[in-house]
């Protein structure tokens, strides 16, 4: 388990050295902000099927709440690249630019967060779940009250 969870935190760093490059891919700044929009739509659609299980208003299935939480996990690096300067705009606060720091500590929160959740749906112990779940929101829930307008 601590070697996939190593795998994935690799896997995240090399993603997140990568997306200065992946910046050029927009033409224009509505470019950037609809790619991060929808990465955030669906990470949103499969962390809410796992929110559904852990409150218990949906059934578990071991082998739906893995698929989501590996989405999820995968989504997860993927936004940041739709950050660059010149798109400030959609749902972002001005304070992604202004305090870029605080902004790129919450994201990488946010990704080591949803890897453990990820390590646990693999696992199958949902008592590990519901925990991971609730640390991965509330990372969610910190970035959101900083850096997304309401």
């Amino acid at each position: 388990m601590k070697t996939k969870k190593i795998i994935l935190v690799a896997t995240i760093a090399t993603l997140a050295a990568a997306s200065s490059i992946a910046f050029a891919q927009f033409k224009k700044p509505e470019d950037a902000i609809k790619y991060r929009q929808s990465v955030y739509t669906v990470m949103a659609n499969s962390f809410g099927k796992i929110s559904a299980v852990v409150k218990g208003e949906a059934p578990y299935n071991k082998d739906e709440v893995a698929k989501n939480a590996a989405i999820v996990t995968t989504l997860s690096t993927l936004p940041w690249q739709a950050f660059g300067p010149g798109t400030e705009g959609g749902n972002a606060l001005p304070a992604v630019w202004s305090d870029n720091a605080k902004f790129k500590s919450a994201s990488e929160k946010m990704q080591l967060a949803v890897v453990n959740l990820n390590v646990a749906a693999q696992s199958g112990d949902q008592e590990a779940i519901k925990k991971a779940f609730g640390a991965a929101g509330q990372t969610c829930k910190n970035c959101h009250d900083d850096f997304k307008k309401k």
